[in-house]
């Protein structure tokens, strides 16, 4: 189990120069409470406890050049996205860009920090009400329940994932690139704690991008499917 909770709540989950209660091979550290990838190796997995129904994680990150990484908060392709947008090719669709619930729904707007410069970055989950918030703001109000984001829950289907999933432990992708985190914390919340129910529009996705959207989602769902048959 988790322990130590600050009095607000937040369990702190990246600390010190050692990590507690994560997994990895080898390919991550941890200086000053700083979390870094330095290789080859996967995932790093926190496997103190798996993430509650209802949460509120909070986190600060920052890429290199073209980077890009993102974090896991349930099973099936729930990803807060990381990621460079001005140089990497997902930074064209604001589906795939920073603070994203990648490959689902997209950040109402790009407020990234410059490159190399801490970004803070929030998930909210209470009951089908997903929030992802970016330096102080929130980007992404969407409950999957609401017949308006059929297309978006959709999307994510298409893709393996399953919004209805819980049970996940916390990870942070290793997708070959330099990033870094620190100040990771969970609070678990409970039936009566009140969230900011406030609406945000997604940004507008251009023609030319759901086209190639289109392309790449047929290419997943191809090798996918060419996987399986490989497997029987």
């Amino acid at each position: 189990m988790i322990e130590g909770p600050t009095k607000d709540g937040y369990v702190p989950l990246s600390q010190g120069d050692h990590f507690t209660n994560w997994k990895h091979n080898g390919n991550w550290k941890i200086n000053s409470g700083v979390i870094s990838r330095q290789g080859k190796g996967g995932a790093l997995v926190y496997v103190g406890e798996k993430i509650p129904d209802n949460f509120d994680l909070r986190f600060d990150w920052k890429v290199g050049t073209g980077s890009n990484s993102g974090i896991y908060y349930r099973p099936t392709q729930y990803e807060y996205q990381i990621l460079d947008n001005t140089v990497h090719a997902d930074g064209k669709n604001p589906r795939t860009s920073a603070a994203s619930l990648y490959f689902c729904i997209q950040p109402s707007k790009d407020i990234t920090k410059p490159t190399g410069e801490w970004n803070t970055g929030r998930i909210v989950c209470k009951g089908t009400i997903i929030q992802h918030w970016l330096n102080g703001e929130k980007v992404i109000h969407f409950d999957y329940k609401n017949p308006k984001w059929a297309f978006n829950v959709d999307m994510l289907r298409q893709r393996g994932g399953n919004l209805e999933a819980r049970g996940a432990y916390l990870s942070l992708q290793d997708h070959g690139d330099p990033v870094w985190y620190r100040n990771i914390r969970l609070k678990k919340l409970k039936e009566a704690d009140m969230i900011d129910m406030n609406d945000v529009t997604p940004a507008v996705i251009p023609a030319s991008v759901l086209e190639a959207e289109k392309k790449k989602l047929a290419g997943i769902i191809n090798r996918r499917e060419n996987k399986i048959q490989s497997q029987k």
